[in-house]
């Protein structure tokens, strides 16, 4: 599971990410006495001017900067792989059903050098001047804020030599603060600090509002998003570069890259795709038993043939698509070195169960779904030269949901499948046919089919793991009350809404207009917004070397890997201060943590041009500039097949869980393996250029969140070779359950007013809460451990702040953002992650740290009398 949200469905993981900006030259080094409060206003405003002058500096890149101008919609998985990756945020693209569906561009420096037309002499060009007058401007302007510091500090020392106040409740005088740091880094972080917090709300009574209030006042959530954050501006920001990369020709690409162009200018070839319109929808449809609604014969034609089974396999097998049941190969929880076949419950049409039986908001997006499906099925009559039969057609899609609706109602809800090893039944094929009869499935017939494609037969004694028992139990009551030609209408839709999207203006605006009611989105992305995505989430290792080579700056991956060293070490240090767990638990905790394998930015061979690994990822793969939609179909199969294939393969340790370009990390449980991919490796979360206080409370958060997912309400389950294993003792068992109730009922009284008044749900985002409270906890941890080594740090210019309220600050700003009431209502029923405000309310609420820090009296809102603790 990601870090934060992703943005689509499918099936196994897929994403965007961005790369961190690059830094080309600073101001001169130096440092100054800080100044008092009563001058604060006057050194932000300089800070403002200089930080602004010295991006717009340092970015500026003449092949791109002009040609870039300058999501959103994320959904969580209904069902699949208890036992995979867990992360920061839920996710936008997943390509398996066991790898939970659950930054910034970087730009060079302008090369200013110009060949003049007499040798041996040039002359400086008009940009030159310009910018050597502005570097000449920020040099004044940091000239006079040294003596405005200088002045201001004189000032208060000979009003007072030493003073004495008294300390107010958030507020921390220092008679004697260290150095000022005024780098452009440095600069530019305390500007952008500044900017993003509202100092006139009290950090005691709500923090997220003290440090966020600035970025929710001037960040409008565009008309094109459900949600905006600082992760989806820095997808967004990646997307640029993305679209910058796939669309510039180079002679020498390697065929994986060759390919991913060609599916890029497939997908913004609109003039085609408006030409063909229905055409490779209507072949589609014939290719699957046709679609009842949108036929006049198909009880005459195909009923009598017609084999659930069978189309299932079809569906499963050469279109990846999990309808009515989702079988999937994935890691065996219980043996991670070998493949296994899972069946699970689907995913629904709608993003939750909630929309198929609420009231209020959810009402209305069932609504706008029926009259999406009526749409749709309106003009395949209509392109098929039927007569329009407006009565027929709304009647057999009302029974199409109707079905959806039982489907819906026989799933379990997320509260009731967060124990992995409750949910874990391994039978044999014979005993999953014996079991769950499914009104006369054969459950034999439609494995086969499935699998024929990678030439792989099953027998009886084929093991599989059953991750939906209840589900199945209510499948022969759901089955028996619907007609062959309702479960056909059902079937072809469940295929069809995938594609829409791909077609012709007409069918995008029959989406668009449910897609509004759902989101609250009143505008569309710019195409190649979705051409990227596309792209990115279909070919990930691919795009990813693309990003990788544009911004990512190789030298992270050494730092990053000593970050984790020291929070793993700051957990390990962690466990000593539990009094709820017995010694032999502690010493499986501590060899699980030290044995977590890392990946971080992106794998060594998507580099390494004479490793043919990455165009043999592709070799099968052969696209048409003009035909975008078929060559979506060709992804589709070859993603299929290659999940399938891994049933008779080992399974490969080195196998990256995620692409490079991704805002996001992940940790797997099957793996024991925490992923950082090269997109989050950028500030705010880091940079090698900025203050640690920021780094340990930006990535040194996330890699302590991926680190306590190893040991979370689900990852406890694992040991510390991912295989399903009991390792606790019950007394630490029982009390781990204890510690993990108080959280359930802290966050579970958080109550959401955007959401409709609704109340976060406590069992369902426990996970993701334990994570956020015990990554934050380590990374303070092993950051005041660095400080009693390397020293404490200059302050910022401009913030009253020491180190550790830097620390605070910065965790805090990486979750600023803001909902559509729409997105917050569907967001509450399907991410795994509580809100934004409540990541950061909670975990601070139960930090003493936090408290000390920033001088909060026992019984304030941001340090409460009850506090919850598991790691």
């Amino acid at each position: 599971m990601g870090l934060i949200p992703r943005r689509a469905n499918g099936v196994e993981l897929r994403g965007r990410a961005a790369a961190q900006y690059s830094s080309h030259g600073s101001f001169a080094s130096r440092t100054v006495q800080a100044s008092p409060k009563g001058k604060e206003s006057i050194v932000r405003s300089a800070l403002a001017l200089m930080a602004l002058d010295a991006i717009k500096i340092r970015r500026i890149r003449p092949a791109t900067w002009l040609s870039k101008s300058l999501q959103p919609e994320g959904q969580h998985t209904v069902g699949g792989g208890e036992g995979t990756p867990q992360g920061l945020l839920p996710s936008t693209y997943n390509k398996e059903p066991a790898v939970r569906r659950n930054m910034g561009k970087s730009e060079s420096q302008m090369d200013i050098m110009e060949k003049s037309s007499k040798p041996g002499k040039r002359r400086w060009t008009v940009a030159e001047i310009g910018l050597s007058v502005l570097l000449l401007l920020v040099s004044c302007a940091l000239a006079g804020l040294v003596v405005l510091y200088t002045s201001v500090v004189k000032e208060q020392y000979t009003r007072t030599s030493v003073s004495k106040s008294s300390t107010s409740e958030g507020q921390l005088f220092r008679a004697s603060p260290p150095d000022v740091c005024t780098t452009a880094d440095c600069v530019t972080a305390a500007a952008r600090l500044l900017q993003n917090m509202d100092k006139s709300a009290k950090p005691c009574d709500n923090f997220y509002q003290y440090a966020c209030g600035g970025w929710l006042e001037r960040h409008v959530i565009p008309e094109t998003s459900s949600r905006h954050s600082v992760f989806d501006i820095l997808r967004d920001k990646l997307e640029i570069v993305l679209k910058g990369v796939l669309e510039t020709e180079e002679e020498h690409d390697r065929d994986a890259i060759k390919k991913a162009k060609i599916l890029y200018r497939s997908c913004m070839n609109d003039s085609l795709i408006e030409q063909r319109d229905s055409e490779p929808l209507l072949k589609l449809i014939d290719s699957i038993g046709d679609w009842p609604v949108a036929s006049e014969d198909w009880n005459t034609t195909t009923e009598e043939a017609w084999s659930l089974e069978d189309t299932l396999a079809t569906l499963t097998g050469r279109f990846h698509k999990k309808v009515l049941l989702d079988m999937y190969v994935w890691t065996d929880d219980s043996d991670s070195r070998r493949h296994i076949i899972y069946i699970d419950q689907p995913g629904l049409g709608m993003p939750s169960r909630d929309y198929y039986f609420n009231d209020g908001n959810y009402k209305k997006v069932r609504e706008a779904y029926l009259h999406f499906m009526v749409s749709i099925a309106k003009i395949t009559r209509e392109d098929r030269n039927l007569t329009q039969d407006d009565d027929r057609v709304w009647e057999e899609m009302m029974q199409v949901l109707e079905l959806e609706t039982d489907i819906a109602n026989a799933t379990s809800p997320a509260e009731e499948r967060q124990d992995v090893t409750v949910l874990y039944n391994k039978m044999t094929l014979a005993e999953l046919q014996s079991t769950f009869s499914l009104n006369g499935f054969n459950w034999t017939r439609f494995l086969q089919g499935v699998l024929s494609g990678v030439s792989i037969e099953v027998q009886l004694e084929e093991e599989v793991v059953v991750y939906s028992s209840p589900y199945l139990e209510k499948m022969n009551d759901v089955l028996s009350r619907h007609s062959v030609r309702t479960m056909q209408n059902y079937l072809t839709w469940q295929l069809i809404i995938d594609r829409v999207n791909s077609l012709s203006r007409r069918f995008k605006d029959a989406r668009a207009r449910y897609r509004k009611t759902l989101y609250g989105t009143t505008v569309e992305d710019a195409w190649w917004r979705d051409c990227v995505r596309y792209v990115q989430s279909s070919m990930e290792n691919a795009v990813g070397a693309l990003y990788v080579k544009e911004t990512f700056a190789g030298e992270s991956k050494q730092m990053v890997s000593n970050l984790i060293s020291k929070i793993q070490q700051a957990y390990v240090e962690t466990l000593e201060e539990l009094n709820w767990m017995d010694a032999a638990s502690k010493e499986k905790a501590r060899e699980k943590a030290m044995a977590i394998k890392e990946h971080i930015g992106y794998p060594d061979h998507i580099l390494q041009e004479s490793n043919q690994k990455l165009d043999q990822e592709y070799a099968h793969l052969n696209f048409s500039e003009e035909h975008y939609f078929e060559n979506i179909l060709e992804n589709l199969r070859s993603e299929a097949q290659k999940s399938l294939k891994k049933l008779r393969e080992p399974v490969d340790p080195d196998l990256w869980i995620i692409g490079a370009a991704v805002v996001n990390a992940f940790y797997s449980p099957n793996r024991n393996q925490i992923v950082f991919p090269a997109g989050i490796l950028q500030p705010p979360f880091f940079s090698k250029q900025q203050h640690q206080a920021l780094n340990f409370g930006g990535i040194g958060m996330v890699i302590g969140h991926e680190i306590t997912h190893g040991f979370d309400d689900n990852g406890r389950n694992f040991d510390k070779d991912g295989n399903m294993l009991n390792w606790w003792s019950n007394y630490s068992a029982e009390h781990f359950k204890e510690q993990s109730q108080c959280m359930v009922q802290q966050y579970g009284n958080f109550n959401w007013k955007l959401a409709g008044g609704q109340n976060v749900s406590g069992i369902s985002t426990l996970g993701e809460n334990i994570a956020d409270n015990g990554g934050v906890r380590q990374a303070y941890k092993a950051y005041l451990k660095w400080v009693d080594i390397n020293g404490e740090e200059p302050r910022l210019p401009g913030l009253d702040m020491d180190h550790k309220q830097l620390f605070f600050l910065n965790f805090a700003q990486v979750w600023c953002g803001a909902y559509r009431p729409e997105y917050a209502s569907q967001s509450i029923k399907t991410d795994s992650h509580s809100p934004l405000e409540y990541r950061v309310l909670g975990s601070l609420q139960n930090f003493e740290a936090f408290s000390e820090a920033y001088q909060c009296q026992r019984g304030s809102r941001m340090n409460p009398e009850q506090k919850c603790r598991v790691w």
